[in-house]
C-alpha cells in the first residue's frame, strides 16, 4: 500500500473492491433445478457454473432435457389463457412490481452478474442492472396502453426465448418484459455459461406474486435450446450467433412460429478528419473495450480518414495502454474477464490467423495466472479480406483501416455481410447524417456508441437478423392479429410447355416477361398454356435478370414519398382507363381503389422521434428493404397482384413479382399501365412460371433483401428454409386473404415493407 506522498506522485488507482459476500451467500452450496410453474424443480443432471476471473465454481445448474422443456411449455400454455385475459393494467402491476423488486436487489444482481460473466462491476452496476429495470418500467407502461395503442392485436401465446451470455440480465429484460406486457407467457433459456441472474430473477417472480407458469426458466446448453426451438411454442426470440440463427430459421420453417433474430455484427466505427479525435478515442473505449468486446454491436472495425490516421492511432495506443485489466469486482477495473476459456481460445485463434495474414498486433502480453483475461488489442496494417476484419471476434480486439473520401468510407463500412450497428464521428453534422443514411445498419450512433434505451428500437439488417427489440417496434414483435383466416391455399396445377387449347384468336398475342421496364422473352424460350393463351415460362436466369434490373432502379428508394405517391396515383388512373382489358369490372374497380389507397400511404407512414434517457434525438426511420420478392396469391389475379406489389413500391422498394401461375395475364397486361405512368424501369419486374422453382430462386438469392409468399404450405416452407442463406425476413401466408375487404389493405403490408433504422443524434449541451 503506497504512502500518501507516493500516491500523490504516482496518481495511480488504489484498490476499490466490491464485496462478493452477498452473492456468495445466496449461492452457498446451491444446486439449481429449473423454474417451472412458479417453483424450482429438484436438480437433475447438473453442470458447474464458474467464475471466469478465477475459475472457481459458483454453483451447480441442471442440464435441461426434452422432457424438462416440454414440462415448462405445458406450464406456460396452461397459464397463457388466464394471463392474456387480464387487463393491460393488471399485467402492468406485475411488471411494475418486478421493476421495483429488481431495484431493491440492484447490488445483489450487479455482483452476481459480475461473478457469473466476468464483466467489471462498474458496468453491471451502472449500466446493465439500471437498464434492465428501465425495461420493466417501460413495458409496464406499454401494458397499460396496449388496448389504445395496438387495437385489434393479441399476444402470440407461448414464447420461447433464448438469450446469450454477454448481457445475461439485460437480455432477459429485453425479452421477458415486452412478452409479458403483450400478454404472452414465457419459457426462457439463459446461456449455459451465465444462468445465475436469470435464476435470481425467478425468485423475484415468486416474490412479485406472478401467476404460476407465466415465466418459466429452463437451464442447459445448446441441446436445451434446440429442444425449445422444436417445442410447441408460438414464437421464438433468439439472440446469439448468426450460425445458430440460420439453424433456427431452418428448424422453424413451415411451423407457423413467429420468429425474431438478433444476431452477430461487425460494426464500423467511422472517424472523419474533422472529428474531435480525443472524443473519438474515448468512443473506441466504449465501442470495443466495453464488456471485454463481448458486444454484438461493438465498433470492432475502425475506419479513420487518412489525413488524421497517424495522430488518431497514436492517441488510441496511449489510451489503450492506460486501460486497467484485472479483477472484475474492483471498481477501478476497465476490462474484466472473458466469459469462458473456450471463448478466450477462439479470440486468440482469430488473432493468430490475422497476424499470419499480415496484420500487426499492438497489445500488452497475456497475463499469467488463473482467469480468462485478454488485454485490449489493436490490429493495424491489415487488408479488407483479413479474417479479423471480416469475422466477429467477440473480444477486446479492434481493427483499424484508413479511407480517403466519404464514399470510400461508406463502401468499406458496408463491405460486410452484417448490418447491426455503426458509429460515425464528425463535427460536421451534414456529413454525419449523410453517412448515417448510407450505411447498412439497424442502429447508427453519431458522435457516440453503444447507447441503449428501452424506448429505442434495436435490431439488425442483413445477416445480423430481423425484428426489433425495444419501443413500439419491439412490442409489435410480440403481438399478432393481422394474419389471413381463409381457406388453406392449394398448389396450382403443374405446368407444361406443350401446346394448349385453342385461344379462339386469329391474331397471336405473345405475352412476355416484364423486366427492367421492357418486355423480355424468357431466357429458356419456352411458354406454358393457361386458358385461352400461352404465357412465358420463366426460370432462374429470368429471376437473376429481374433482380439485376431492380438493383439498377435504386433511385426509386431515394425519391420522396410524395413523388412516389404521384406515380401510384397515375397508375390508378391508368388502370381505370384500361380496365376493360385487365379483368372483371368489379375486380378492376377494387384494384383502382387499392392503388389509390397505397398511394395515399406513400408519404404518410412516418418514422418516429423516440424519447430516450439521454440527450439525443433518437430517430426511428422506416427505410425500404431495397429489392423484394413477392409471390402473389393465386386468387384474385389482378387484385391480389396490385394489393401486394403496390404497398411494397409505395414504401420505396423495387419488386420482382411472380403473379398467379394459373392466370398471370392480368398482371402481365399491366406493363402498358406501368409504361405510361412514369414508373421507372426496374421498379416492378414480372416473371411468370412455376411458383415453386421461382420461389426457390428468390429465397436463395443473396441480393433479394425481403420476400413475401402468399402460397400453399409447401412453397411457404421452402421459402423460409432457403431464406436462411442471407437471413432475409420472409412473410408467408398459407391461408387465403379476403382481398376485397379491409384485410386486403391491412397496415401489416406497410410494416413488413420497411426496416427500422434507429439513428441517435446528439442534442443539447
Amino acid at each position: 500500500m503506497p504512502t500518501v506522498p507516493e500516491a500523490l506522485a504516482l496518481m495511480d488507482y488504489g484498490p476499490a473492491p466490491e464485496s462478493p459476500a452477498i452473492a456468495l451467500d445466496w449461492l452457498k452450496d446451491r444446486a439449481f433445478g429449473h423454474f417451472i410453474n412458479g417453483a424450482f424443480t429438484k436438480p437433475g443432471q447438473t453442470f458447474a457454473v464458474t467464475n471466469p476471473a478465477t475459475g472457481a465454481e459458483l454453483a451447480q445448474v441442471t442440464q435441461g432435457t426434452d422432457d424438462d422443456v416440454a414440462e415448462a411449455v405445458n406450464a406456460a400454455r396452461a397459464a397463457a389463457k388466464g394471463w392474456a385475459k387480464l387487463t393491460g393494467g393488471q399485467r402492468a402491476r406485475y411488471l411494475y412490481a418486478l421493476a421495483r423488486l429488481m431495484q431493491k436487489r440492484e447490488r445483489l444482481f450487479a455482483v452476481l452478474e459480475t461473478l457469473d460473466n466476468g464483466k467489471p462491476i462498474r458496468e453491471s452496476r451502472d449500466i446493465d442492472v439500471p437498464l434492465a429495470v428501465r425495461h420493466f418500467y417501460h413495458h409496464a407502461g406499454w401494458a397499460e396502453l396496449l388496448a389504445d395503442e395496438f387495437p385489434g392485436m393479441r399476444p402470440h401465446g407461448v414464447c420461447g426465448q433464448i438469450i446469450p451470455w454477454n448481457f445475461p440480465l439485460l437480455m432477459l429484460a429485453w425479452k421477458v418484459a415486452p412478452a409479458l406486457a403483450a400478454g404472452n407467457t414465457v419459457v426462457l433459456k439463459p446461456a449455459e455459461f451465465t444462468p445465475l441472474t436469470a435464476l435470481l430473477f425467478a425468485e423475484l417472480c415468486v416474490e412479485a406474486g406472478l401467476p404460476k407458469g407465466v415465466v418459466n426458466i429452463v437451464t442447459g446448453d445448446g441441446r436445451t435450446g434446440a429442444a425449445l426451438v422444436a417445442a410447441e411454442v408460438d414464437k421464438i426470440a433468439f439472440t446469439g450467433s448468426t450460425d445458430v440463427g440460420r439453424l433456427i430459421r431452418r428448424e422453424t420453417a413451415g411451423s407457423g412460429k413467429a420468429l425474431t433474430l438478433e444476431l452477430g455484427g461487425k460494426s464500423p466505427f467511422i472517424v472523419f478528419a474533422e472529428a474531435d479525435l480525443d472524443a473519438a478515442v474515448e468512443g473506441v473505449v466504449d465501442a470495443i473495450w466495453f464488456n471485454q468486446g463481448e458486444v454484438c454491436c461493438a465498433g470492432s472495425r475502425i475506419l479513420v480518414q487518412e489525413q488524421v490516421a497517424e495522430r488518431f492511432t497514436a492517441r488510441l495506443k496511449l489510451r489503450m495502454a492506460k486501460l486497467r485489466l484485472g479483477d472484475p469486482l474492483d471498481k477501478s477495473t476497465d476490462i474484466g474477464a472473458v466469459v469462458h476459456p473456450t471463448q478466450l481460445e477462439r479470440i486468440r485463434g482469430i488473432v493468430d490467423k490475422a497476424i499470419a495474414q499480415g496484420a500487426i498486433l499492438h497489445q500488452a502480453p497475456m497475463p499469467e495466472g488463473p482467469g480468462s483475461f485478454c488485454p485490449p488489442g489493436l490490429l493495424t496494417d491489415l487488408g479488407a479480406a483479413n479474417i479479423a476484419h471480416t469475422e466477429e471476434i467477440f473480444g477486446p480486439i479492434v481493427t483499424l483501416m484508413t479511407f480517403r473520401t466519404p464514399g470510400e468510407a461508406v463502401e468499406l463500412a458496408n463491405n460486410t455481410r452484417y448490418g447491426l450497428a455503426a458509429s460515425i464521428w464528425s463535427e460536421n453534422i451534414t456529413t454525419a447524417l449523410d453517412i448515417a443514411g448510407q450505411v447498412k445498419a439497424g442502429v447508427v450512433w453519431i458522435n457516440g456508441t453503444n447507447m441503449f434505451d428501452a424506448n429505442a428500437p434495436f435490431g439488425g439488417m442483413r445477416e445480423s437478423g430481423f425484428g426489433r427489440e425495444g419501443a413500439r417496434e419491439g412490442m409489435l414483435a410480440y403481438l399478432t392479429g393481422d394474419e389471413a383466416s381463409g381457406k388453406e391455399r392449394k398448389a396450382p396445377e403443374a405446368l407444361s410447355p406443350l401446346p394448349g387449347s385453342a385461344s379462339g384468336d386469329t391474331v397471336d398475342r405473345t405475352r412476355k416477361l416484364y423486366i427492367g421496364g421492357a418486355q423480355k422473352r424468357p431466357d429458356g424460350g419456352y411458354s406454358y398454356a393457361v386458358p385461352g393463351a400461352q404465357v412465358p415460362l420463366g426460370s432462374r436466369k429470368d429471376i437473376r435478370n429481374a433482380v439485376e434490373a431492380a438493383h439498377k432502379a435504386s433511385g426509386w428508394s431515394k425519391v420522396t414519398g410524395h413523388n412516389r405517391a404521384q406515380v401510384l396515383y397515375f397508375l390508378a388512373e391508368n388502370i381505370a382507363a384500361r380496365g376493360k382489358d385487365l379483368g372483371p369490372k368489379d375486380e378492376v374497380a377494387l384494384a383502382v381503389e387499392r392503388a389509390f389507397y397505397w398511394a395515399a400511404w406513400a408519404d404518410k407512414y412516418d418514422g418516429r422521434v423516440h424519447s430516450t434517457a439521454s440527450a439525443n434525438i433518437t430517430l426511428a426511420l422506416k427505410e425500404p428493404f431495397g429489392v423484394m420478392g413477392v409471390i402473389c396469391p393465386e386468387e384474385a389475379p389482378l387484385l391480389g397482384f396490385v394489393s401486394t406489389v403496390m404497398p411494397a413500391i409505395a414504401m420505396g422498394n423495387r419488386v420482382v413479382a411472380v403473379p398467379s401461375q394459373s392466370n398471370p395475364i392480368p398482371a402481365l397486361d399491366l406493363y402498358q399501365v406501368f409504361d405510361t405512368s412514369d414508373l421507372p424501369g426496374g421498379v416492378v419486374n414480372i416473371v411468370t412460371g412455376p411458383r415453386g422453382e421461382l420461389t426457390d430462386t428468390l429465397a436463395k438469392h443473396d441480393d433479394v433483401a425481403a420476400l413475401w409468399v402468399f402460397a400453399e404450405a409447401e412453397t411457404c416452407t421452402l421459402a423460409e428454409t432457403l431464406s436462411a442463406g442471407n437471413l432475409k425476413p420472409v412473410w408467408t401466408e398459407q391461408r387465403q386473404r379476403d382481398w376485397t375487404g379491409p384485410a386486403g389493405q391491412s397496415r401489416s403490408f406497410l410494416r413488413r415493407a420497411v426496416q427500422v433504422k434507429t439513428v441517435w443524434v446528439p442534442y443539447g449541451a
